[in-house]
């Protein structure tokens, strides 16, 4: 195995940032210190104004395979997670067919075999996402997943969900819920506003996610599953969320980069690349969404990266599926915003809920979200003040649909090493 020397950076280690060099061999960190000799016939990976980091750990990815490969492979979306620092993957199921018994969860297992991250495989709750039966779970958690989810649409079904999370909490894995009260968000594309009604377009109220949180967060208490919620997106539902940890509920969320980034505003210019569910929202829930961050009320930052192919987004706003790219972004737009915002978040705290808490949700913290001597050596370095502007020509994506094309962020992924091997190298994809 390639011997690779990470010179000139700070490391984020347990103890905070530090001044070090970082030394991998056979896959494994060997050693953290302030000065490393070069090794014989080690790479060197320039670090010099960088940081070294835990690689990333995504929770919430669309990777298409199988059935949608037009749009995405697990080979192309693993190399865009690698581009943006990712070293894990969690797949979402609504895929065709649906990742939703233990025959799907090998195959998509056996094509992430060879792929440039490690790919974490979520099963559905229901059959078909179809919220009318339960999947087996104990089939499929001794196939190797651990997060449940029928993302997308929201388990509707208030009965079957606490069947489920009595299930979950028997067996300790965790349902992810897309919260969506379909009733009330019924036609919706885009947020329910102002901006809806100037535009004439049937809008989704914030109270479709608040609905389905507060019933979840019931649910939750009173079978003891574990819970976490998908791309939060309205102030009422961050409060809620809030207000159950602050009484002891051991439930977990996320934000998407682009919930705490764009607002409903975005879609005057009718363009698809805008149009996400959960929709983009106002500028207070946007806030919310940050304060939610910056309070530990949602605890770790996930792409919900949704590629879709140029034809399928060339199209009216109710006619487009809804979803944009993510895992290229993601960090450069958490430094633009978090960062370098008005909460100035701090970089190490964006770290984390990128890397550290991720893995422990995803149960994966053995291998990713730790840098430290004997660990395996799943690493990227970020230059946090590099200014760039985004090129959806040039993404590693195998689509184009990023709304960000032509802005300019600061924060760059410069290297990404994955199980001790260099994916990617100042900023280039390796294979």
């Amino acid at each position: 195995m390639t011997t690779i020397l990470i010179q000139g950076g700070d490391a984020r280690i347990a103890t905070g940032l530090t001044r070090a060099d970082v030394l991998i061999a056979d896959g494994v960190v060997t050693d953290i210190a302030p000065q490393i000799s070069v090794p014989s016939g080690a790479t060197v990976l320039d670090a010099s104004g960088s940081v070294v980091t835990p690689g990333f750990v995504d929770l919430h990815a669309h990777l298409r395979q199988p059935g949608r490969q037009g749009a995405e492979t697990i080979e192309t979306g693993t190399r865009a997670g690698s581009v943006g620092g990712y070293t894990c993957i969690v797949a979402m199921p609504n895929t065709e067919p649906t990742i939703d018994n233990v025959e799907v969860v090998r195959a998509v297992q056996s094509w992430g075999a060879t792929a440039t991250t490690a790919l974490e495989v979520s099963a559905a709750i229901t059959k078909g996402r179809a919220g009318e039966e339960l999947v087996d779970f104990a089939a499929l958690c001794d196939a190797g997943v651990r997060i449940f989810t029928d993302d997308g649409s929201g388990v509707q079904d208030g009965a079957l969900m606490r069947r489920a999370c009595e299930i979950a909490a028997g067996i300790d894995i965790v349902l992810a819920q897309h919260c969506e009260d379909s009733a009330l968000s019924a036609g919706a594309v885009m947020n329910e506003g102002k901006v809806s009604s100037r535009l004439g377009l049937v809008g989704m109220p914030a109270e479709a996610e608040e609905a389905m949180v507060l019933r979840d967060l019931a649910l939750a208490r009173i079978t003891g599953a574990r819970l976490h919620f998908l791309h939060l997106s309205v102030a009422g539902s961050v409060a809620r969320v809030r207000t159950a940890k602050r009484a002891g509920q051991l439930v977990t969320a996320e934000a998407t980069p682009h919930h705490f980034s764009l607002t409903d505003e975005m879609l005057d210019t009718y363009d698809a690349n805008f149009k996400v569910n959960p929709p983009l929202r106002t500028a207070p829930d946007v806030q919310a969404v940050r304060n939610g961050l910056y309070d530990g009320a949602i605890d770790c930052i996930a792409t919900d990266h949704a590629p879709h192919t140029p034809e399928s987004k060339d199209a009216t706003l109710a006619g487009a599926p809804a979803g944009m790219l993510g895992l290229e972004t993601a960090f450069a737009l958490a430094v633009t915003h978090l960062v370098n915002g008005e909460l100035a978040i701090s970089l190490e705290d964006v770290i984390r809920m990128m890397s550290t808490t991720p893995a422990h949700i995803a149960g994966v913290s053995d291998r990713h979200g730790t840098l430290a001597v004997g660990r395996p050596a799943n690493v990227a370095v970020v230059d946090p003040e590099e200014l760039w502007t985004v090129d959806r020509t040039q993404m590693a994506s195998k689509s184009r649909n990023t709304p960000f094309d032509g802005m300019k962020l600061k924060g760059r992924v410069r290297h990404t090493i994955y199980e001790g091997e260099p994916v990617v190298i100042t900023g280039q994809a390796q294979r």
